[in-house]
């Protein structure tokens, strides 16, 4: 039976529970990471956690551990699930509420087994859909991993519904944003383009990762806002997160990328994330 980490204690996952007046329960006012873990390391833990501390201060959601308590639990949970590679998930919100009106934290660690994304995806490349919904860059949430997750998975079930992998996000001002659950890259006459963290976005992770890939290789990246022109005319298309990695888009609703193949740039850069993903590092 799966184990888990719950306020500092390792307990079966059926044993776990939080109270009623969980702030995560009540209202989604909580705040999660989804992380990978290689060969018993999570990938870019540091940043990781320091991800989850900005957005814990900014949007005032007590956490009452530190990072090596949080790092503790991780170890701890692997080990008991008895994982090397796994998915793992990190969870923090406001505990039950006490008399005093003041409120503790919850803390909450999962891990299962990594299970990949189909390799024909990588080989031909996956279709998206451009979702109605919007992306507000006024909300409070915008830009940050919560727990008030329901649009973006309603988006996510619509674009599997017409046999998409993800769903695009623009914001009320029509900007490209990212994904339901990614981030986006364009490429265009060899130069690479993805939606700045002001537009609001998620500062992902993989993203981070394919930054720093991109300066390395010497190709050129620019942070700035694209609209669906820039999309559609892209020479190539892939989307990001530490999960699928890098993912190669070759259809946008009914219009082909370029040859309907995953490109040059694409396969060059999902090629040296694989390096960096197996480096022992944070």
């Amino acid at each position: 039976m799966e184990k888990v980490f719950l306020n500092g204690e390792i307990i079966k996952a059926a044993a776990a529970d939080v109270a009623i007046t969980d702030s995560s329960y009540l209202y989604g006012i909580g705040l999660f990471e989804t992380m990978r873990a290689v060969d018993g390391t999570v990938f870019r833990l540091n940043d990781h956690l320091r991800r989850i501390n900005t957005s814990a201060e900014t949007l005032a959601i007590a956490n009452r551990y530190t990072d090596e308590q949080i790092r503790q639990g991780i170890d701890e949970v692997l080990t008991a699930n008895k994982l090397n590679e796994a998915r793992l998930r990190l969870q923090i919100s406001n505990g039950a509420v006490k008399p005093d009106g003041t409120t503790t934290t919850n803390l909450l660690i999962t891990a299962t087994d990594f299970t990949p994304y189909p390799a024909e995806y990588y080989e031909k490349g996956v279709r998206v859909t451009l979702t109605d919904f919007r992306q507000n860059p006024k909300d409070p949430f915008c830009g940050h991993k919560t727990t008030c997750y329901g649009p973006r998975l309603t988006a996510l079930k619509n674009a599997h519904e017409k046999l998409a992998a993800e769903a695009l996000w623009f914001t009320t001002e029509n900007f490209l944003a990212e994904g339901s659950i990614s981030n986006v890259f364009l490429v265009k006459d060899g130069q690479l383009y993805t939606p700045p963290v002001q537009t609001p976005i998620l500062p992902g992770i993989a993203r981070k990762t394919v930054l720093e890939i991109a300066e390395q290789e010497n190709i050129p990246c620019h942070e700035t806002p694209l609209q669906i022109g820039d999309l559609l005319e892209a020479d190539e298309v892939f989307l990001t997160n530490v999960i699928m990695e890098v993912l190669p888009v070759t259809s946008i609703e009914a219009h082909t990328v370029a040859d309907g193949k995953p490109g040059k740039i694409t396969k060059q850069i999902a090629e040296k994330y694989k390096v960096r993903l197996n480096e022992k590092r944070d």
